[in-house]
């Protein structure tokens, strides 16, 4: 188990796709933008858990055409965010040159609906719950779906810990953040990862 546990640390705290997101949704919806992203992520990975448990997530591997559907919808989705992001980029930059304060205000379900389908049409958490956890699994037949989803329940618990805190960071730095100029930079650089995490999931093979 603690294997586990320092195992799925290290791959949640490596920059991807959902820090860049939940960073971008904290500068735009403060704290709770950044909150609500990520329990939308933690809601995308309950549905590769589910999925590996039943087996779903290794029929979807198994299948060239079902992974590169999702693959192509969900590459499709982060270049939209991508682009999004870089939009922003450029009106926080014009703000910055014309002194004004740019607002984004945003539906709370928003939030959540981005994190969710940031995962949940990612193939690569398929792929993750399928290679990663079943070494860890240690039961026979009949208990190995149990354990995946209890497996599968700690890594929500130290996705949700994890961001957690790195929203807390955030929001401790939010007035040097907030700085026009400064987030012009980091949504610039947020939207840049966004549009590289999308082509390589467009490149990607199964």
């Amino acid at each position: 188990m603690t294997t586990f546990v320092l195992a799925a640390l290290v791959l949640i705290m490596i920059p991807g796709p959902d820090q860049a997101l939940i960073t971008r949704n904290s500068l735009a919806g403060g704290r709770r933008g950044g909150l609500l992203t990520m329990v939308g992520g933690a809601l995308g990975l309950t549905v590769h858990a589910s999925a590996a448990a039943l087996g779903l997530s290794a029929l979807l591997l198994a299948s060239a055409r079902a992974f590169a559907v999702l693959k192509i919808v969900g590459a499709i989705y982060l270049l939209w965010l991508g682009v999004q992001t870089l939009r922003t980029a450029a009106r926080t930059r014009r703000a910055a040159q014309e002194e004004q304060t740019p607002t984004a205000p945003r539906r709370p379900r928003a939030y959540v609906r981005q994190g969710f389908l940031a995962n949940a049409l990612n193939p690569k958490v398929a792929l993750f719950f399928v290679t990663f956890l079943p070494q860890f699994l240690t039961g026979d037949a009949g208990s190995t779906r149990a354990e995946a989803l209890v497996l599968s329940a700690i890594f929500a618990a130290l996705y949700l810990s994890w961001f957690s805190l790195y929203v807390a960071a955030i929001s401790r730095l939010v007035r040097w953040l907030l700085r026009p100029a400064i987030k012009s930079r980091i949504e610039r650089v947020t939207g840049a990862v966004l549009l590289a995490v999308a082509a390589r999931l467009a490149l990607a093979t199964q």
